[in-house]
């Protein structure tokens, strides 16, 4: 039950982070957003959904580019920003999603799979979602969305294991081929593909985006012009953070009756093996 879970210094965590997130765009001009369940958190809870243990922001491609700009010099010691490709030099793959995150945090137990990635996937961490455009015409906007999908199957031979569970036996045949195929080429290289793919349609005249770095399942969700492209200040914890202007037409999109509570049995933290560890909140 969600009463079981004291998320206090998770959520102190996260703040954290949000609030130089927030002080460092201020002080560069750079607009970014809350997304995700954090801003069904502001809408919703004037804060953090009371179980969520993770944090998401989103920018449009032009100020993520400025924002990674200045985030290393900017951030404190106590985060750390990291790139798709900051895990082994460049040779592991995780998701195509930057993220900072904070390091005097643990959320799961040591493992191989954490070792893998250098222990760097093993704190807490807001994650950076980029919205590219979209081109115009619903064929080629699926046919942008099926590029991605399989520059995202080829990385996955990069990936510590696959997880097969949750595929149906086409996608595992699928998927699977992917892999196998990307093993054989040098991760810079898919990503180099990936972001080629994000930006090609840069100059288009369609007024739909879409989360070019989000895993293959979200690429179905895309913003108006609109709804995304401006942001507004909303109260958030003890602060103000960005939201999009659009927010409501952008959580109807992703989750239908955003305001509407989970089943009780759902309210638990989802992006951690055992209790969360802040060392420092």
């Amino acid at each position: 039950m969600a009463e079981s879970y004291d998320m206090t210094k998770v959520h102190g965590a996260n703040l954290k982070i949000l609030k130089e997130i927030d002080r460092i765009c201020r002080k560069y001009k750079i607009r970014y957003a809350l997304d995700a369940g954090t801003l069904i958190g502001a809408v919703r809870h004037k804060g953090f959904i009371p179980w969520d243990d993770d944090a998401d922001v989103v920018l449009v491609r032009s100020q993520y580019e400025a924002l990674k700009k200045v985030l290393q010099r900017e951030l404190p010691d106590t985060m750390e920003f990291l790139e798709p490709d900051s895990y082994r030099g460049g040779r592991a793959f995780f998701d195509f999603t930057p993220r900072i995150i904070y390091k005097n945090s643990q959320v799961h137990p040591e493992s191989d799979r954490m070792d893998y990635y250098e222990g760097k996937l093993n704190h807490l961490w807001v994650d950076l979602f980029i919205l590219d455009k979209l081109p115009e015409g619903k064929a080629a906007a699926s046919l942008t969305r099926f590029i991605h999908k399989a520059i995202y199957g080829l990385a996955m031979g990069h990936r510590h294991d696959l997880d097969y569970s949750r595929y149906s036996l086409l996608h595992k045949i699928f998927v699977g081929g992917l892999a196998a195929a990307g093993k054989g080429i040098p991760l810079k290289w898919i990503m180099a593909m990936q972001k080629k793919a994000a930006l090609k349609d840069r100059k288009s005249r369609g007024t739909r985006w879409y989360y070019s770095n989000y895993q293959p399942d979200y690429l179905y969700v895309t913003l108006e012009d609109d709804w995304c492209t401006q942001v507004e200040d909303a109260p958030f914890e003890d602060t103000m953070l960005m939201i999009p202007r659009g927010w409501d037409s952008v959580l109807r999109e992703v989750y239908g009756d955003y305001m509407q509570l989970p089943p009780e049995d759902k309210r638990v933290p989802t992006h951690s093996s055992q209790q969360i560890q802040v060392f420092d909140s």
